[in-house]
């Protein structure tokens, strides 16, 4: 019986990975924190452009990790151990994609100036 109360409120296993209002929160903070500071470091030059890329590069990849975790709920645990795996495989065909395709570019480039 309380299999079928349960069910009928519409829970299941599936809902214990959803986050908290705090979590949700905590997420927002810092992606607005991870947001403003390459901004304004955008917006207002103090420091040279190539800096300037790294730390907006970095500042990047850690919002992307936040987002996982925050609002993608991804982690470590048995439960979430596929999504992870899937998650970093297509991260590295893109890479892989991106990357090789830019040096084929790249290449294509000097090596056509180069005659």
């Amino acid at each position: 019986m309380a299999n079928a109360a349960h069910s009928q409120h519409g829970h299941d296993s599936h809902d214990a990975g959803h986050g908290s209002v705090k979590s949700y929160a905590i997420g927002f903070i810092l992606s607005v924190i991870l947001t403003l500071i390459p901004f304004g470091l955008v917006m207002y030059p103090t420091l040279p452009k190539s800096i300037t890329l790294m730390i907006v590069v970095a500042f990047a990849v850690i919002q992307v990790l936040v987002h996982l975790v925050y609002f993608l709920h991804l982690d470590r645990s048995a439960a979430q151990r596929n999504n992870v795996i899937a998650f970093v495989f297509a991260a590295i065909v893109i890479v892989l994609l991106v990357g090789l395709s830019l040096w084929i570019m790249f290449s294509i480039h000097t090596f056509m100036m180069a005659k």
